[in-house]
């Protein structure tokens, strides 16, 4: 745990340790915020002291303690020596009406050193609300990297592959709501959103610290690859084709209730977005004689018209198996 006396997290000249807590006799009841909690640590903690534990583990109406309160308005000093008692009582976990713990609600709040700092005092990484998300989930939910880093930075382990109650991963959970935000998508990522682009480095970020990109979502079975696809994001799909590890030819290949990236690449509606994807596919050894459970390959599910005839050359160039064999 990082020494909250250590000037260069702190920022602070010298902080001093706090005494034993005692009961301060307050009355219990639902926890009240103060209107200032001072500009240090020692501050905070003189007020926690005052305050005592009683008024530190009561709880309001919707199941919020102080320390949830604090979290939440970004109120780091009053949060850390909050959530010392708190940790000492053995409470850092203590959740709220809908099963957010401290760290949950300061994840969600984009207050990345609160986050650090509880994890830090011993949270628990991979504590989940009633939705079952994880702190990683809730940072890939609204595209916050700097909780990501926030995470990673404090060195505790994270369970990368923890499922929600959807059955998605923190990574298919990033992919989905970059997809959100590229709506529509475009050729062209110089384009993107501010909000696009943190939500991409949540995908990157979650890649890069070895987020398996393999994980099949459990209803229908997609990759992440699956769901770029799906949305017609070519820089997504390229993205994920450009990984540095595993067999890329097994992982586009993989399929989705009978389906590969490439089938559901030729159902897209005809156009730029979906001849780039199919190219890149192709160029990542995506196989065209493949054949879905309703024994169609990739070429069958082109859109008929004038629009996708390149593409069916394309696929055409790759011999196709005869009917009635599969994969």
């Amino acid at each position: 745990m990082k020494d909250p006396s250590d000037t260069r997290l702190y920022g602070e000249p010298s902080l001093q340790q706090a005494g034993t807590w005692r009961v301060s006799g307050l009355p219990s009841g639902p926890p009240q915020l103060l209107p200032c909690m001072g500009p240090s640590l020692d501050t905070a903690r003189a007020h926690m002291l005052a305050m005592g534990p009683q008024q530190l583990l009561a709880q309001d109406e919707e199941g919020d303690t102080l320390l949830h309160l604090f979290a939440a308005r970004g109120l780091r000093w009053a949060a850390y020596a909050a959530a010392e008692v708190l940790q000492m009582y053995r409470h850092l976990d203590i959740r709220e009406h809908k099963g957010k713990t401290p760290l949950l609600v300061a994840a969600a709040a984009n207050q990345p050193l609160i986050v650090e700092d509880l994890l830090n005092l011993g949270a628990e990484p991979n504590a989940t609300d009633h939705q079952g998300r994880s702190v990683l989930h809730v940072a890939a939910t609204y595209g916050l990297p700097s909780v990501l880093s926030a995470v990673f930075k404090s060195g505790v382990q994270v369970n990368l592959e923890a499922r929600d109650f959807e059955g998605l991963t923190p990574l298919h959970t990033a992919i989905l709501a970059l997809n959100a935000a590229m709506h529509p998508p475009t050729l062209c990522p110089r384009m993107l959103s501010a909000q696009a682009r943190d939500r991409l480095a949540c995908v990157q970020m979650l890649l890069h610290i070895g987020a398996d990109h393999t994980s099949q979502e459990i209803k229908s079975n997609k990759t992440v690859l699956h769901l770029a696809v799906q949305a017609a994001n070519p820089t997504l799909v390229q993205l994920l084709l450009e990984l540095p590890r595993g067999d890329l030819r097994t992982f586009v290949n993989m399929k989705a209730h009978g389906n590969t990236a490439l089938h559901m690449a030729a159902a897209l509606p005809p156009g730029p977005l979906q001849e780039s994807i199919v190219r890149h596919l192709l160029a990542a050894g995506a196989d065209p004689t493949l054949r879905n459970l309703e024994n169609e390959q990739p070429i069958h599910l082109l859109r008929p018209g004038p629009g996708p005839e390149g593409l069916r050359q394309l696929l055409k160039r790759s011999r196709v198996a005869p009917p009635g064999l599969s994969s």
